[in-house]
């Protein structure tokens, strides 16, 4: 495979992982309700989110790095909305 082909597929991976939060983040904010969200997975998601971005760090993928690092953003602000909106 071409290195540009590597790029495109992996660029699209990074744009799907991340933009995959933001429909959650937006109905959570919107609503103020956070109960449908499971605070296991997202605390189990955040916890990925780290190693992967780590592993980037340690072996000096920066596509890795930039990808679970901007997917780590989102999938916490769920997850400190799950913790801020709680008592709903």
């Amino acid at each position: 495979m071409s290195d540009l082909a590597a790029n495109v597929v992996g660029s699209a991976a990074a744009l799907c992982s991340i933009t995959s939060f933001a429909p959650q983040m937006v109905k959570i904010w919107t609503t103020r309700d956070a109960s449908a969200v499971s605070l296991r997975t997202y605390a189990l998601t955040v916890t990925c989110f780290v190693l992967w971005t780590s592993y980037g760090v340690m072996t000096g993928a920066w596509p890795i790095i930039v990808a679970n690092a901007c997917a780590l953003v989102m999938s916490a602000g769920v997850l400190a909305m799950k913790w801020k909106f709680r008592d709903r």
